[in-house]
């Protein structure tokens, strides 16, 4: 029995670590043909979604309609290996393309490049485990970044509904030109647009509205639910479509209502290594000039894409490494079809491989269709899929719960009407300010209780050495005569060596000064290092009482060696004795 064991225990072990790096093994070996249904359901329901949402977002990244197409199938295929989560999808989003377009320029090399790099930086944040990087990313910075990029790409679209040319892509630019450009809308495109977002806004209504299902409701009242459940899933999909038949009567019939998409290439796209340079203008643009060119792109865009799941970079970063051998641009998680996919049922990952197929589908056989797509319903697609994020709840909860967090919130959301980018960064370091202020300035509790005690409710770091010796000179050293201090520690859970050379620096000058500093509460932590470091006159105990009690029996014992009268007797004693 015990060989049998000792021999399977290494195979356990080996297939645990096997699972570790292959979910896919977690679940295949119980895959069944109920699971194979519900999957098939969900990934039909998100391809539907997630081709008119990815011809869409190639557009907010400044790239034809088809590198939409070439980014939203790879992480299925990825997804479904390395996944761990049975609802999250891959594929290009509004905030990812926004970021996207301000580095790449409108070029699709430019645009593989930064996903094979973002890829290759994804996966070295999982292996390194450097998710601790986005606990500096608070709140309200996300929300003001949020709430700013879903402006700034709903009102890009504006001018597709209005179907408006030659407006530049600055949005303070955008916005001057959008409304100086008013009466060159066209009628076409202006009544198609806002039908689109009628029908999108009523449908997802109507989808609202249903509530959870009542298993003992009738037949058909369960059957209607379904169907108006379905429609409004994949409206993006009927609208489009819908879309595009209007636009392809109306050419066939030579009328030129509306502004198309136009041309795009035809068929899937080579797999082949991507390019790491070009030619452009007659000019030969190396790997590092690239590199070069989108700079802080490298930072931000792996940072954003793993933002909410560091969990899962891993498959972020493989996705991408990947999605650069196909010309996509980079992905991340959808928050919309991820929700699609989980009310959809689906059971496992295998629902990303039948969405991924699908899009496949797509590019091999309907490219020559997208001609037709009118931009004004893409555009709608994309104001309705981003107006969400626009949530004004966020500033009032802020200014109930606690008004200062208003400001990086403030400072991240107007600064990205500048440079989206911007946005963040000066959010980030708002907070980080912030954050650094309140470790300078901890709060000090200053009381008399015979001596001077400082409780302190924070740890003891570098930042907060100057203002802590003040409060001492203050309170102690420069009073008349100097004061016995008691610095409760209590909640003091760490300190640095250039607190400890402050300390040492203050228990110097109370000694010359004919006072005590007694340290009160030290965690054991705490007092290892302070005991290493050998402090002259180093003094503590358990209580604040305690240290308290202390300075009264030190007080005693000075009084007692420094009182004439005594030193008198002692001395008259000592004599009488010999």
């Amino acid at each position: 029995m015990e060989s049998l064991t000792g021999g399977s225990s290494p195979a356990l072990c080996w297939y645990g670590t096997l699972r570790t790096c292959f979910p896919i093994l977690t679940w295949l070996p119980r895959y069944n043909l109920t699971w194979l249904k519900m999957d098939l359901i969900a990934g039909l329901t998100v391809g539907l979604t997630a081709v008119p949402q990815a011809l869409a977002y190639a557009a907010v990244a400044g790239l034809p309609v088809q590198y939409g197409l070439y980014s939203a199938f790879m992480g299925g295929f990825i997804y479904c290996i390395f996944g761990t989560s049975k609802d999250i999808t891959l594929g290009p989003t509004a905030i990812m393309s926004l970021l996207c377009s301000s580095y790449i320029g409108g070029d699709p090399v430019f645009a593989v490049v930064l996903t094979l790099l973002c890829g290759v930086i994804q996966a070295g944040m999982a292996l390194l485990r450097l998710g601790f990087l986005l606990d500096f990313i608070s709140y309200p910075v996300i929300k003001g970044f949020t709430c700013a990029a879903a402006v700034i790409i709903g009102f890009g679209q504006v001018k597709n509904i209005l179907g408006l040319k030659d407006v530049p892509q600055s949005f303070v630019l955008q916005v001057y030109y959008t409304f100086h450009k008013l009466p060159e809308a066209r009628v076409g495109d202006v009544v198609l647009g806002l039908c689109c977002l009628l029908v999108l806004v009523t449908l997802k209504m109507m989808m609202t509205s249903l509530g959870s299902a009542e298993d003992e409701a009738p037949r058909l009242i369960r059957t209607a639910r379904g169907l108006v459940w379905s429609l409004a899933t994949i409206r993006n999909a009927l609208v489009v479509i819908a879309a595009t038949a209007v636009a392809y009567s109306a050419e066939v019939a030579g009328s030129h209502f509306f502004s198309l998409t136009g041309k795009s290439a035809k068929g899937l796209p080579p797999f082949e290594a991507p390019p790491l340079s070009e030619i452009a203008n007659g000019t030969v643009i190396t790997f590092s000039d690239i590199a070069k060119d989108l700079g802080g792109g490298l930072a931000v865009i792996p940072l954003m894409g793993v933002l909410e799941s560091i969990a899962i970079a891993k498959a972020f970063g493989l996705t991408n490494i990947m999605g650069s051998f196909v010309s996509a641009y980079p992905v991340t998680g959808s928050f919309g079809r991820t929700a699609v996919n989980s009310q959809s049922g689906v059971c496992t990952p295998a629902g990303g491989v039948v969405t991924g197929v699908i899009v496949l589908l797509s590019l091999a056989f309907l490219m020559p269709l997208f001609f037709y797509i009118p931009k004004a319903s893409l555009a709608a697609v994309i104001i309705c899929a981003v107006s969400p994020m626009v949530d004004f709840r966020v500033p009032v909860q802020l200014w109930r719960v606690k008004k200062l967090d208003l400001l990086p919130f403030l400072v991240t959301f107007l600064v990205s009407f500048w440079e989206i980018q911007y946005g963040i960064v000066g959010g980030v370091g708002v907070s980080a300010f912030m954050l650094l202020y309140i470790m300078a300035r901890p709060k000090v509790k200053v009381s008399d209780q015979g001596v001077v005690v400082l409780e302190l409710d924070s740890g003891l770091n570098f930042p907060v050495t100057e203002y802590l010796s003040r409060i001492v000179y203050t309170h102690a050293l420069h009073a008349s005569p100097p004061r016995c201090l008691v610095l409760d520690c209590s909640h003091v859970s760490c300190i640095d060596y250039t607190v400890v050379h402050e300390l040492e620096e203050l228990l110097q000058q109370f000694e010359l000064r004919g006072a005590s500093l007694v340290f009160a509460g030290l965690k054991p932590s705490v007092l290892k290092v302070l005991l290493t470091a050998e402090l002259p006159a180093f003094r503590h105990t358990d209580s604040i009482e305690e240290a308290l009690q202390l300075l009264t029996e030190l007080s005693y014992y000075d009084q007692f060696w420094t009182d004439p009268d005594e030193i008198d007797f002692i001395t008259e004693t000592f004599v009488f004795l010999i």
